[in-house]
């Protein structure tokens, strides 16, 4: 198939695909707020919104089931707005580009949106359906769920009527999920210390690129690539054999994602830039060799950077170099009662070096 709209249910594609076509960030969810309002009125639906900003939209039920009980379809309207560092896309106002890889639908170098924008799509289908027989419907539409349910959390009484809900934001097609995973994030801070850059220095950049990344709930068991723990060890090795000072380390953004890019820029001695490189290139090619499998892009570059007056201390780098190093990332234990089943799991989500500390954050479930 060319193009979505060929797939079936028409009615869950055609709204997936103007869904996809609209900006949703977490916390700026005002143009899908618009859209979902005009669709109800344009259904001649019953609409509401409340302070948070949740839309409750209601369709009354077919003729002789009006004494069933209200259904509640929830989905949330924000998306992770992930991109590869290389693709030029504006999530504030550029659409998602699609591409389609055999029976797979993807985007083109950013995240897709279908969670849950298929959730949203689905509901919407099932509102503008005239043919469906049914009870009542609710459709609640919560913002700001990636970044902490915060449209759920605010939900006051009597804002629904309903008390049975389906929750339209999960992975699996023919599989009901009867309960939810905990989680919690943490943030890690340690204190650096910097001082001028002395002596016949060379500044460089290290980087990873080329891994898939992902959900860091759906995808944490399938081993991808995380670029901060692979950049991390790369830093581990080059350490052991060159005098090294980190300026910076950049890597993730969104704390449910698994990393796809990171990057170091560091100081060494002219005289270490070639054991560096070969160090780099030595450690990529094994990382690739164990990662191939799942992750086939991987790529470990170094590149000239612009000289700075400022670096970590040894110390500081030392100590940055080995926390990142140390920390876990990936499942942690499996379900003893439900095979295949992840139990708990840690996502080691960005890491960022702002002024005299080192903020690293964690995600776990």
């Amino acid at each position: 198939m060319s193009s979505i709209l060929e797939y079936e249910p028409k009615l869950v594609w055609k709204h997936f695909d103007e869904i996809r076509k609209i900006p949703r960030c977490s916390k700026h969810e005002e143009k899908i707020r618009e859209y979902l309002l005009e669709f109800a009125k344009k259904q001649g639906l019953k609409a509401k919104t409340d302070k948070a900003g949740n839309v409750l939209i209601e369709k009354p039920a077919s003729p002789g089931m009006e004494n069933k009980p209200i259904v509640v379809l929830q989905g949330h309207m924000d998306m992770v707005c992930e991109k590869n560092k290389e693709v030029k896309h504006d999530f504030s106002k550029d659409p998602i580009k699609l591409k389609i890889e055999g029976d797979k639908l993807k985007a083109d170098g950013t995240t897709l949106g279908a969670d849950d924008g298929i959730g949203v799509a689905i509901a919407l289908a099932i509102l503008e359906d005239k043919n469906l027989k049914h009870g009542p419907i609710e459709a609640l539409f919560t913002v700001d769920e990636e970044t902490g349910l915060t449209g759920a959390f605010a939900l006051e009484p009597g804002f629904l009527k309903g008390r049975v809900m389906l929750n339209l934001d999960s992975e699996d097609f023919g599989v009901i999920t009867v309960g939810c995973a905990g989680g919690g994030d943490t943030i890690i801070t340690l204190p650096v210390k910097k001082h001028k850059v002395e002596g016949d220095m060379a500044f460089l950049v290290i980087r990873i690129s080329g891994l898939k990344g992902g959900h860091s709930g759906v995808d944490i068991h399938e081993q991808r690539g995380n670029a901060i723990k692979l950049l991390s060890r790369i830093l581990w090795k080059v350490k052991q054999k060159c005098s090294l000072l980190l300026l910076d380390v950049t890597g993730g953004d969104k704390h449910n994602a698994i990393p796809r890019e990171a990057t170091a820029l560091v100081a060494v001695k002219k005289g270490d830039v070639e054991e560096l490189k070969k160090t780099v290139e030595s450690e990529g090619k094994d990382i690739l060799e164990e990662i191939k499998p799942i992750d086939p892009g991987f790529k470990a570059e170094v590149k000239k950077a612009d000289s700075k007056n400022e670096a970590l201390d040894k110390k500081s780098t030392e100590d940055l170099i080995n926390l990142l190093y140390a920390l876990p990332h990936g499942v942690l234990a499996m379900s003893f009662d439900i095979p295949g089943l992840v139990e708990t799991s840690t996502n080691l989500a960005k890491v960022r070096v702002e002024g005299e500390k080192a903020s690293i954050a964690m995600s776990s479930r």
